[in-house]
């Protein structure tokens, strides 16, 4: 895999993020606009406003060894769950993000079939960006050797992808590296979303309202719902199997729950 030095971009462009996002735009369809792709950037955990003291921030990245740190672990994910060979972009967080700095830590990622974002601070530990990275990766993994096409995806298909992904941090770095909201339920609150929310909504498409509704436990849904019971769900399966999350990276869906009764 190949990560770009995107740190030699942001010291010409971190304040112009437009001019930055130009930069991708060969990464995306014909008729894409930078204004379109700064947009989704953002809305996924880029930075939003610029800083005064942007070159430092950008320095202080690469004093901190980013590029090289995800270079090292990509190349080693790629090896060892046979994965594509995709561009890496590092771009910074937004660190005035609440949601971001509380949940994850002032870090998110973005990925797609065919290449991945991490937006990262300054403040985030190797483990912390190691970590992140895996989990980005390891959708592409999925993505890449379950047999359903992305845009066919259901409500199960999501809360199974992010579920194996935070399994595959946890197995790496411990439960210590694994986002702060697999803390919000108990063991048990978590096999009631399964049954009562989770499993009725099962075949709700990707493009369905009540899909992201669900996934991020928006309105009246309990938070984070769907990346709880993804995380509660593999992790039993697992654990029945006696299998690892890069086992069960081809692995249908519908199999994972199967047994989801006997929990």
């Amino acid at each position: 895999m190949s990560v770009i030095r995107t740190d030699k971009w942001l010291l010409d462009t971190y304040h112009k993020p437009l001019e930055l996002c130009e930069k991708f735009k060969s990464q995306f369809d014909k008729g894409v606009s930078a204004a379109d792709i700064h947009q989704h950037l953002t809305m996924h955990g880029m930075y939003r406003e610029p800083r005064k003291n942007g070159n430092e921030l950008i320095e202080g990245l690469q004093k901190n060894h980013i590029w090289q740190i995800v270079q090292r672990e990509a190349k080693n994910l790629k090896k060892e769950w046979d994965g594509p060979d995709i561009p890496v972009f590092i771009l910074p967080a937004d660190t005035n993000n609440r949601k971001l700095n509380q949940e994850q830590n002032g870090k998110s990622g973005l990925s797609f079939p065919d290449k991945l974002f991490l937006f990262v601070s300054e403040t985030n530990t190797e483990k912390e960006i190691r970590a992140l990275l895996t989990h980005e990766y390891n959708h592409i993994c999925r993505l890449s050797k379950y047999s359903k096409k992305e845009a066919e995806y259901t409500l199960l298909d999501t809360v199974i992808l992010e579920g194996l992904a935070e399994n595959a941090v946890r197995e790496r770095f411990g439960v210590r590296y694994t986002a702060n909201w697999l803390s919000y339920y108990s063991d048990r609150q978590l096999q009631r979303i399964c049954m009562n929310l989770i499993l009725p909504n099962r075949n709700i498409p990707k493009s369905g309202r009540k899909h992201l509704q669900i996934l991020y436990g928006l309105g009246p849904y309990p938070k984070m719902a769907g990346y709880c019971a993804g995380y509660h769900l593999v992790k039993n399966y697992m654990n029945k199997e006696d299998l690892t999350s890069q086992d069960l990276l081809p692995v249908k869906s519908e199999t994972i729950i199967e047994k989801t009764d006997e929990l």
